[in-house]
């Protein structure tokens, strides 16, 4: 067998920083969208909770992958990563439709908003959401984990620009009508990306191909190989959020075992595909007399 892994780099420093600062303005926007009326800002408080929820998810799993295997667990804690995201997309789901049924209720009975006060409040979400995307922002190129955390952050600054718009439209102009507008167009966001979080967790789970990886690429390079007669029993799924697996059945044209081809199979699907863990299985026949599934196995 081959098996090839990445160390990612230690971002808990970063992490930590970002869900302390994110949390107390999660409090923030609470408690001012209360006291304010201010439905633009609890709907943005549930859009921060969503991301400081994926942070603690994006940390979580950075710090199991590094975890040892154990007789029961043998891959490890990795699978729990997928896990959590899943439960965050459900539970930002339910928050979803909270909001959108609030924000109906405002339309159809209007209530005073302090625009004031929206504007304070959102543009020190933009200064936090801005400073927590900048530590990021060094390894969001050779990461998933920490550019998905760079994203949501970026993201809710920009949101934040947006509930400043509103409360500056609501100070000018007294139409209060602008804050459950707004409010569903910040639900808007959320949805479109818990929709992609929860399909793409709910795939992983189920062992899916990830995302961002072609099988029938994968399949054509290890056919195409000059000593591979014939693969079969491909899979490749995702061992975490954050790492893929692959495990293939190669018959060789050669009876032989082949270090030399074990390494540069683990090497090209690491540096074509991104997959970090490789298994192949050598399956010896003389080809087209043997059919694979006689074959005498050779496994490595």
């Amino acid at each position: 067998m081959s098996h090839s892994h990445d160390h990612p780099v230690d971002f808990g420093r970063a992490f930590a920083i970002g869900i302390f600062l994110n949390s107390a303005f999660i409090a923030t926007e609470v408690v001012f969208g209360l006291f304010s009326h201010s439905l633009t800002l609890l709907a943005d408080a549930g859009h921060n909770l969503g991301d400081v929820l994926g942070l603690l998810m994006a940390w979580a799993a950075s710090n199991l992958q590094g975890r040892r295997a154990t007789e029961r667990y043998t891959y490890g804690l990795r699978r729990t990563s997928v896990l959590a995201a899943l439960f965050n997309a459900l539970l930002l789901l339910v928050s979803v439709g909270a909001i959108s049924w609030e924000a109906v209720r405002r339309i159809l009975h209007p209530e005073p908003v302090a625009g004031l006060t929206i504007i304070w409040v959102a543009a020190l979400g933009v200064a936090i959401n801005g400073v927590t995307a900048w530590m990021f922002a060094r390894g969001r190129h050779g990461d998933l984990n920490i550019r998905g955390a760079f994203l949501h952050m970026a993201a809710d600054a920009a949101v934040s620009v947006g509930v400043v718009i509103a409360g500056l439209i609501i100070l000018r102009t007294g139409w209060t009508l602008i804050d459950p507008i707004s409010s569903l167009l910040i639900v808007a966001i959320i949805l479109f990306g818990t929709w992609g979080l929860f399909r793409d967790s709910l795939n992983l789970s189920l062992d899916a191909v990830p995302a961002g990886i072609d099988y029938g690429a994968v399949k054509t390079y290890l056919e195409g190989l000059p000593e591979v007669a014939a693969l079969h029993h491909l899979h490749i799924w995702g061992l975490s959020t954050t790492e893929v697996a692959c495990t293939a059945h190669v018959v060789k044209r050669e009876a032989q075992l082949d270090d030399r081809l074990l390494k540069e199979i683990a090497h090209e699907l690491h540096e074509r595909f991104g997959i970090e863990h490789t298994t192949i299985q050598f399956e010896c026949c003389d080809p087209p007399d043997c059919p694979t599934e006689h074959a005498e196995h050779a496994a490595l």
